[in-house]
């Protein structure tokens, strides 16, 4: 009998205590679902005591999780520092995110941040939901939240650079991802982005360093090695740039655009049997009607015609704007009438990345011929002065 008075008393100190404490001081109802398994327990043990039935091993078992076990696990939860109304709220969305009812989710965790505003988990989770659903302010504003209550939250750091980058704020993008290359310069994706980003804003230098940093904590990756060639060449280092691809396809000989780029700076050096090489050693992928294109070009200044043909015709034969281009361009005149239009309309789109460090090596290569030929011009007019 002193067991079951016992029992009842520490039952009863809980259920006050979960009932005052935690649902009617947070005003939360999710510790409901707690007083009301309470209450069947005392119950339960009240029917025992007055009525003397009920009383197997099976009932008292039951009686001590409803009535001590539970209550006591979640005082214990919490005096950890965990708050149970926000972990069953986060398990509860968490179900509806799986089970594919991502409206049902969101708005248990729209109240459970309402309620709980420091909840990092809540706001997090509903970042991700907003993200999916297309929602990218909503999911900035989610995030920022969530980065306030826990600052060394990288992740969250990147989704925002990333969704400004969507919503077209390179600049601010470019802010973030700045501050997280300081706090974590080992972060693969933030600095592959970053150095992106400062590329497209033609910002060669800080990209350069961005890359230099990035391959210390990487130095097996050959994007970076090729992305740093990219900025290198930016800045007319074209020896740098040279090595930078050089070590991206040493890591990885299927990067067909490094090849591409590595002749072209032999163009610009006047590397002609070089630049063949790694013309042909880039046709595949993206790159492989360009490299056709600029086989084209070399086999006519070899005076091999039948195979400059050839390699036009099957540049041409991928990307009808070959045609147009081939006209125009003098060092094909000799071979006009042999190209061949091709019926294909397939439309190439290339990134502009990509586009911009072409035609920009490209035009190097022009402009230094140019200067060439007014140099030997110089030159031969002092020689007939003389």
């Amino acid at each position: 009998m002193i067991g079951k008075i016992l029992f009842s008393l520490i039952s009863f100190l809980l259920f006050t205590y979960i009932f005052i404490f935690k649902l009617i001081k947070k005003n939360d109802t999710t510790y409901l679902v707690i007083i009301i398994s309470q209450a069947i327990g005392i119950l339960l043990n009240l029917i025992q005591i007055l009525f003397n039935v009920l009383t197997g091993r099976f009932f008292n078992i039951i009686d001590y999780i409803l009535c001590i076990i539970i209550p006591s696990i979640v005082l214990i939860i919490e005096m950890k520092g965990i708050n149970f109304s926000e972990l069953i709220n986060i398990g509860i969305s968490r179900i509806f995110i799986i089970l594919g009812n991502r409206k049902k989710a969101k708005e248990i965790l729209i109240n459970l941040v309402v309620k709980y505003d420091k909840s990092y988990n809540g706001h997090k989770i509903l970042a991700e939901i907003y993200e999916k659903e297309g929602g990218m302010r909503k999911a900035i504003d989610e995030y920022v939240k969530a980065l306030d209550i826990r600052s060394n939250d990288y992740k969250s750091y990147f989704k925002i650079s990333k969704l400004l980058n969507e919503l077209d704020k390179k600049d601010e993008a470019i802010e973030m991802l700045t501050i997280l290359s300081k706090k974590k310069p080992e972060l693969y994706e933030s600095n592959a982005m970053l150095g992106d980003l400062l590329i497209e804003k033609e910002r060669f230098k800080e990209a350069i360093n961005i890359y230099i940093q990035a391959i210390k904590y990487n130095p097996e990756s050959a994007e970076l090695y090729y992305n740093l060639g990219i900025a290198y060449a930016r800045t007319n280092e074209f020896l740098f740039a040279r090595d930078s691809f050089s070590k991206a396809v040493e890591l990885d000989n299927t990067l067909y655009n490094a090849y591409y780029r590595l002749g072209q700076i032999s163009l610009l050096y006047r590397d002609i049997n070089e630049a063949q090489q790694y013309f042909m050693q880039g046709m595949y992928g993206e790159t492989e009607c360009k490299s056709f294109y600029q086989l084209a070009k070399i086999y006519m200044i070899k005076n091999e015609k039948t195979k400059a043909i050839m390699f036009l015709n099957k540049a041409i034969e991928i990307r009808n704007e070959f045609y147009e281009k081939a006209l125009e361009e003098p060092i094909f005149f000799p071979i006009k009438n042999q190209i061949v239009k091709s019926k294909s309309d397939v439309e190439y789109i290339e990134s502009k990345k990509e586009k911009d460090i072409s035609d920009y090596l490209d035009n190097t290569y022009f402009l230094t011929k140019i200067l060439d030929k007014k140099k030997n011009s110089k030159n031969q007019k002092r020689k007939f002065n003389i």
